[in-house]
Formats: structure tokens, sequence, C-alpha cells
């Protein structure tokens, strides 16, 4: 076991994919058969069985031979390292304040800092020209033996290619197999700093919530875990940083003028504040994607190094010549693919037809109950009845849209295989796409329907409109803005808390590595991680007109995400299968969707869901706010009493109900508010956009620098190679920039 990093080749490939046989014990060890090409790639070190009661597990030990790493490494176009960069950059927001001699209490000195290197792509003819070619035993990194391994396992067929029974993904899903992961570092007993292990550096320096304010050590995450997770928590952390300001409102009175507190003059700016603030957020973190993928070597990774989906390559029904490789991939027709998509497509229609279906199952409820309560002659319910149907009625929508997004994830998974995706990349875009419009319905619609359709269509006392023959639900004496606010802090919260409880299975003391490991939970991707984050995201700036302490909430709650998923991933996870990414994929793409329907969503809800303008029409033409509450109550016409009380409603009508001329001033102030409040905010993220550009001047630099570099690299290999290489080509020079913690 790999405890003090300086056991035999062997043991020193660190990978441990531990096989655990259940169900069909010879179909598995078939499977494991069929591995056995290329003088024998996967090579059964070790075999361990454990009995506990009536249960028998057996524990595989695979590695690989170092003519297999070389091969597979050339294979998936590896990335190794040419020469060392010795030129330290630092940061900007260090070195200001270092000359105004201010201390940075979010920097912290954090041992082992993974060298920077000039890497290229992993050529066998060229072993001699890397740097580490000497040490078979550590010229791969442990991620890299990680990423070959799993590409053997996951490549291989075992059965019948029509029916995809293909790599070990399917054998894990159908219980052939239970587990097929690498094995976390050791822990072991340090001297000092520098002797920790990775993973004991994460866990001292990242994972502890005594780091909450410190800065995250992004590039010890990618030496562990990979790319794509570091770019997610780079991602995270940004929006912990960038966002910390929310609006402290002070009011006096508590329930009837609980709406104040979240209709205002000072929601209106709050509500431009944060829409600038979304555009800004992206802006910069397009500008810091740009300067990770580049430094960590992938800014080219999905246009040209991205190999092709292991199961996609199996059961392609032909290969095609790749124009920018040049080399013969497998490949699925367009047409196919489209009409598999349309069906998916149908699918999407219809569980939003369900959505919608339950969200008028829980207004009639409301109604109901409303109806139930006032019938009870119980005073203190009765006084209560609206506020106890509409909080209950909450609850009730956070259940059924936690029940109804685990149902779509399952079909979308399915769909999305079936639509046969080439790479990893546009598999993982459909799947997120697909899943994101029905979420973004599921868990939004109700927050619409209250912010701009409940109480817009009761009629009025004589002639009221009904659904399925139950009179339209009607506002609150506080008005929808407060509902709305009180169904968004329910949703968002409850969603929260919910996702934030997590049952930790932690190892048994004594047991062996790949008995600990195997008892840690499953770590199933970051997809669940990054739609908690983006559906929040829409909560605090498409709705935060009408619940400006929503970003309050989203920023507690981003301290604590990052540091639960840092001792998930450290602790509580099984180490996960190192996985390479650009940047964080089509999620940039949603959210700058969000941050644009935000605009539009806030002018609206301060125009026609708010008192705001009618406030202010009212102050403007009487000159005072004596007698507000009267100009917005309407008197019912006089058939609807039989004695001679008035009976008031909310509404700008006649005593005929017909709307006044008052309601169309104002509707045209309402309408002329939107188009000026979406023109002047868009402009501005425009402005911000054209002066802040996605790639900074310094890496365009580099990149030139670089380009230089190669050709001289390749000029100075030409002579080298020229008394006995013939034409081989030259490795490219890429260029590792300097550390940077975020």
């Amino acid at each position: 076991i790999n405890t003090n990093q300086s056991l035999p080749q062997y043991i020193l490939m660190n990978i441990f994919l531990n096989i655990v046989l259940k169900h069909f014990f010879k179909d598995a060890l078939r499977y494991l058969k069929k591995h056995q090409h290329l003088n024998a790639p996967l090579k059964n070190r070790n075999q361990k069985e454990v009995v506990q009661g009536k249960t028998k597990t057996t524990y595989v030990l695979l590695s690989a031979p170092w003519n297999v790493l070389c091969y597979y490494a050339e294979e998936i176009s590896v990335r190794v390292p040419l020469q060392a960069v010795t030129t330290p950059i630092s940061i900007w927001s260090e070195k200001i304040l270092e000359k105004l001699h201010i201390p940075n209490i979010m920097a912290q000195d954090v041992p082992n800092l993974p060298p920077d290197y000039y890497t290229c792509q992993f050529r066998s003819n060229k072993l001699e020209r890397f740097l580490g070619h000497e040490n078979k035993d550590t010229f791969f990194k442990t991620t890299q033996r990680h990423q070959i391994l799993y590409e053997i396992l996951a490549r291989t067929p075992y059965g019948s290619l029509k029916r995809g029974e293909v790599g070990i993904g399917r054998l894990v899903s159908e219980h052939v197999l239970t587990a097929a992961f690498p094995l976390h570092e050791m822990p072991k007993t340090p001297v000092d700093p520098q002797s920790l292990n990775m993973r004991q550096i994460l866990h001292h320096y990242w994972a502890r919530w005594a780091c909450w304010r410190k800065y995250q050590p992004l590039d010890h995450i990618r030496e562990y875990f990979g790319e794509k997770i570091a770019l997610y928590f780079a991602w995270l952390g940004k929006t912990e940083h960038t966002f910390n300001l929310y609006q402290d409102i002070k009011h006096v009175n508590m329930f009837n003028l609980a709406g104040l507190l979240f209709d205002n003059g000072g929601t209106v700016f709050f509500s431009i504040f944060m829409s600038l603030w979304a555009v800004t957020f992206l802006e910069y973190w397009k500008r810091t994607s740009s300067i990770l993928s580049h430094r960590w070597d992938c800014s080219e990774f999905e246009e040209i190094e991205e190999r092709p989906r292991p199961e996609f390559t199996a059961l392609a029904p032909m290969t095609v010549r790749n124009p920018v490789t040049g080399a013969e991939e497998p490949y699925f027709p367009e047409t196919q693919r489209l009409s598999r998509t349309l069906t998916g497509n149908m699918v999407i229609i219809l569980m939003i037809a369900i959505v919608l279906i339950f969200l008028i199952a829980i207004i009639l409820y409301r109604t109901i109950l409303s109806i139930i309560i006032y019938r009870s002659q119980n005073g203190f319910f009765i006084f209560s009845a609206g506020r106890i149907a509409s909080l209950t009625g909450s609850m009730l929508n956070l259940l059924v849209i936690l029940l109804l997004s685990r149902l779509y994830t399952y079909l979308a998974q399915i769909l999305t295989r079936w639509e046969m995706h080439r790479t990893q990349t546009k598999y993982e875009d459909a799947f997120i796409l697909k899943v994101f419009i029905f979420q973004f319905v599921n868990f939004y619609s109700s927050p619409v329907y209250i912010a701009f359709f409940k109480g817009r269509f009761v009629g009025y006392p004589g002639k009221y409109n009904t659904l399925l023959g139950i009179r339209n639900e009607d506002c609150g004496a506080s008005g929808c803005l407060i509902e709305l606010a009180q169904e968004l802090l329910v949703i968002m919260v409850g969603k929260q808390v919910i996702s934030n409880i997590q049952e930790f299975v932690l190892p048994e003391p004594g047991l062996s590595p790949w008995e600990a490991n195997y008892q840690l939970l499953v770590c199933e991707g970051l997809f669940d991680e990054y739609l908690e984050m983006v559906l929040q995201f829409g909560f605090i700036t498409i709705f935060v007109a009408a619940c400006p302490l929503a970003p309050l909430f989203a920023l507690i709650n981003n301290w604590v995400e990052v540091r639960l998923d840092a001792q998930k991933f450290v602790c509580e996870y099984r180490r996960p299968v190192v996985e390479r990414a650009q940047d964080i994929g089509i999620w940039l793409t949603i959210l700058k969707f969000i941050s644009y329907l935000a605009v539009i969503t806030n002018a609206f809800l301060i125009a026609f869901t708010s008192d705001f303008l009618p406030r202010l029409f009212y102050r403007y033409t009487t000159g005072s706010m004596r007698g507000y509450v009267n100009f917005t109550l309407s008197v019912a016409p006089a058939n609807y009493t039989q004695s001679h009380m008035t009976c008031r409603y909310r509404g700008l009508k006649d005593d005929k109900g017909q709307p006044t001329q008052d309601y169309y001033h104002l509707l045209a102030i309402r309408l002329s508010f939107v188009i000026i409040f979406e023109h002047v905010v868009l402009l501005i993220g425009r402005i911000i956009d054209w002066m802040v550009p996605d790639i900074p001047e310094e890496v365009e630099i580099k990149v030139k620098r670089e380009h230089y570099m190669a050709k001289e690299a390749l000029a100075e290999n030409q002579r080298c190679f020229s008394l006995g290489a013939g034409s081989v080509k030259p490795p490219l020079l890429t260029h590792k920039s300097h550390r940077l913690y975020r």
C-alpha cells in the first residue's frame, strides 16, 4: 500500500481500481480477461477477499506496466513536463496590499506547491526530451495513471456491442461490480509541514472550517483532483468573494407594514446594483477562467485534445476522419441524433406540463384550505387563514419540487445517453441543458405565478372569476410582494438546508486502505453542486426586487458550501478519477441567460407587483401621501350588498367594474419604467462587457511568447533530430504561469 511514497514501481503506479465482485463473479472475471492485450496492460497485483457474515467481498488491485502507460499516454494526449518554469509572477492584489502595508488576512503559506512546467503532449519516440524521463516510477503523475487505467477499463467491450455492453461503468450500474475507483493517499505522521502528502495538505489548509476566510489552494486541488473539480471550486470561490454586499433596510412596525421591508424606493437601486453585479461577476469569472485554463494547459482541450467518449467509440456505427487532427474517429449520423434529440424534447415538454399541473393543484390547495379555515369558527385561525394556507402551500411546493427533480434527472440521463454525443463535454452540456430547462420551470413557476399572475384575475365583487368552480385567489393585505418573498425564502433556504444535510459514512478504524475507501460515499460528480449554485444565482438576481434578504442567505450558504464540499471531497467521498476541462461548460451560458432575464424580471416586479410606482404617482399628483389607501381601493357595485354598507376592494375601477383613467395613466407609467429600467441596466452592462476583455492582456502576451518559444524549439529540435530522428515532429511547448490562490 502506498503509505510512504517510496514503494516499488508496481505499487507506485498508485492505480487502485478496487473492483468489488458481488452478484456475477464469473462475468466480472471474464470482463477483466478482456484486457489481456498489449503485454497484459492490467496486472492483478493483489487480490483480497473480505468475509463479513454471509457477504464475501473481493478486492482486486490493478496496475499497468510501463509500456502500456506510454502507449495510452500518447493515445489520450497526456501532457508531460519539458522544462521547469522559474519565473515567479505575483498576484496584483497582493502587490497593492503590500504597497499599502495592509496585511492580507486571506493569504496562507501552503507547503509543497506543485511545480510549474513547460509542457507538451507525450510522444514515446521523444521520451528523452522530457523532464524526469529517467525515473519511470515518477514520470507520470498519480492522476495521469488514474486516467490511463480508467481509459482502458472504460473503452473495453465485455459482451455484445449492439446491446452496449461496453466499459466498467455499465458493469457497475448493473451491479456486476459494485465499485471501481482509485484510492486516496493514505495518512502518515508528518515531521514537518513539508512532509505532508497532498490529501493531508488539502485537509489542513482547505477542508477545515477554520479556513473559511482563506484563499483556496487551487493548484493543490488541481494536482489531486484534476482540472474539472478545481475549476468548480475556483468558480464557487468567486461567488463567495465577489458577492459580499446586501442592503440592510431598517423599518419600524411588524406585520402589516412588513411589505415595506421589500417594497420601498431603495429596492429599485438595489435591483439595479444586483443586475450590474451579475454582469460584472460573469466578466470577472471569464477572465479568471481564461487565466486558469491557460495555466493548467486546458485552453485547447475541447477543440483539439478531447477524445470521444468510450461508450460513443464502442457504439458508433461508422468512422470518419477528424478535420482537425486527421485521425480516424467514430461517427454517429447527425440526422439520427437530431431525431433522438427531438424525442427527448417531447419528454421535457411532458414533464413541464406535469409541473404546471402540480402548480395548479397547489393553487387549489391554498384556496380550499383558506375556505376550510374560514368556516372553522376559530378566531385565531381565521385571522391567519391566508398566511397559514400560503406557508403550508410553499412547503408542499418545495416537497413536490424535490421529488420531481429526482425523477426527471434520472430520465434526462437515459435520454442524453441515447442521443450518442461524441465527447464528454457535449454529453454533459446536453444533459445539463435538459435538466436546467426542467428545473427552471420546476423551481421558478410558483414564484413567477405569485409575482405576475396571482391577484390579477380575481374580478370584482359581484363578478368574481373562478378556476374549476373555485374563486381565484387574491393576495393578502400586505400585497403579493411579501408572499413572493416568503415563497422565495421557503424554497431557497429550504433547499439549501436539505442539500447540506448529508449522511457521512466514516470508515471504521483498523481497516485496510481498500476497505476504508470502499466505505466512503460515492462521488456522483459536480452536476448537483453546480445546479444548486446556479438556481441560487437565479433566486438572488431574478427575484431580488421581491426579497432583498436573499443575497444575505446566499452569501452565508456559499461560505458553508465551499468548506462543506471541500470536506466531502477530501474526507467523505471516494477519490474520483481525474477529468480535464477547459471551463465550466454550458453553465456559463446559463448564467448569462439568467443575468439578462433578471433585468427584465426585476423591471416588471417593480413596475407591476410592488407599490413603488403607484405611491410615486399618487405623491406626484396630490403632493402628499394622505388618502393613498383610499386611492388604491374601489367601490363595489351598488347591487352587490343588500345593506347600506359600502364594500371596498383593491383596484382602480369605477362602480361598474371598469378601469378608471388613473389605471391607464399608471399603466403607461409602468410600461415606460420597464423600458427605461431595462435599457439603462443593459446599456451599462454592455459597457462593462466592452471595458473588461475576456482574456487579460498579460495572458495574451504569454500566448505570444509561447508561440515564439515554440518556433525556437521547433528549429532547435529539427537540428537536433536531423542526425537521427529523420522527420519526427518536435513537441509543442506551452507555458504554465504562476500560482494563484482564490
